[in-house]
């Protein structure tokens, strides 16, 4: 009991409801985890903010955490303390995660060990909060799902974002065409300034033409799809044959005409990092450390916030008129 009474405490984000923004409480109260067997404690200094946490915080996402609970995921920082079993690291050194165990948005945050990944010195705990999630996704949605070739056209729908950009560096260094539509000008230049060899605005009403003209008749091979209920009916238009759609992210229903898939034997794919196994886990992990180290794995950080401002941040990821890198809480 007196061990207990000792615990420190630290500033969490807790959402006790589910609901918009607002449901975001930060708290300065709540106590620090302990470490227990294979576990890391990591000092958080940054965490990435995803479109999926404002889904699971809306109470609209089929997966739902138990109340009350922390959000975020992608943390980069300082191991702090490490629990038994725990070799592969030790206090002092830096990090990212995959995901965390009880919530990111913190000022400490227990993870799996094997979720943690050393941080190398050439990249700031800013980027290393820009890797996990966004990375993982892409490289899944190319490789593990999308089965891309070097060689093949790649389309990347809203590619300026975190996921986009990742999608737009992986593709671009194993040898595909890249294609990238954002929309913003300087979204545009962002894009082109990370792998690819066109960018698209999709703002402009002709843009689907204009891709079209820039594959000719044989038409993109795959297409990493981030809003895909305003984009798929489209999407189905611009595949080669037996190309495919790969639906990253979704808000919401679209009305399609499945002739469209029969024509050209193409394919819509659903990705979900959620369910990749250990197995896939470790080879997106292999990956992107290779990316890191070979140099073409720069993660692009975007907007930043302080974590008094979480509700702001979140508002700002769905309503925003258009992303330019990987938003981020600074702790």
């Amino acid at each position: 009991v007196a061990m207990a009474a000792t615990r420190s405490v630290m500033r969490a984000v807790r959402v006790f409801e589910f609901g918009g923004p607002e449901v975001l409480k930060l708290q300065s109260d709540v106590l620090v985890p302990v470490p227990k067997e294979n576990q890391v404690l990591i000092k958080v200094h940054a965490c990435g903010v995803n479109p999926v946490e404002t889904y699971i915080r809306s109470g609209t996402y089929a997966r739902k955490p138990a109340l009350p609970y922390t959000p975020g995921s992608d943390v980069a920082g300082v191991v702090e303390s490490v629990g038994e079993h725990v070799t592969a690291f030790k206090k002092g050194d830096r990090v990212f995660t995959l995901e965390t165990l009880s919530g990111g948005y913190a000022e400490y945050a227990v993870a799996a060990a094997n979720r943690v990944f050393p941080l190398p010195d050439k990249l700031d705990f800013r980027q290393g909060a820009a890797i996990g999630v966004p990375y993982f996704t892409a490289y899944r949605a190319l490789f593990q799902k999308g089965c891309a070739k070097a060689g093949e056209s790649v389309l990347v729908h809203g590619a300026s974002g975190g996921v986009g950009l990742a999608a737009c560096q992986i593709a671009r260094a194993c040898g595909l065409k890249v294609l990238g539509t954002a929309g913003t000008e300087e979204g545009m230049n962002v894009i082109l300034r990370n792998g690819a060899h066109q960018a698209f605005n999709h703002r402009d009403p002709s843009y689907t033409e204009r891709i079209k003209a820039c594959t000719g008749p044989g038409g993109v091979d795959i297409i990493i799809e981030m809003l895909s209920n305003v984009n798929l009916d489209a999407d189905l238009q611009l595949l080669s044959r037996s190309g495919r759609v790969m639906v990253v992210g979704c808000r919401g229903r679209i009305e399609i005409n499945p002739r469209d898939t029969m024509s050209k034997e193409s394919s819509i794919i659903g990705v979900s990092l959620f369910l990749a196994t250990e197995e896939e886990r470790r080879e997106c992990a292999t990956a992107v450390l290779d990316g890191i180290e070979a140099g073409w794995l720069k993660p692009v950080v975007g907007l930043e916030y302080p974590l008094e401002k979480v509700a702001k941040a979140h508002e700002d990821i769905i309503c925003s008129s258009g992303a330019r890198g990987k938003m981020v809480l600074l702790l």
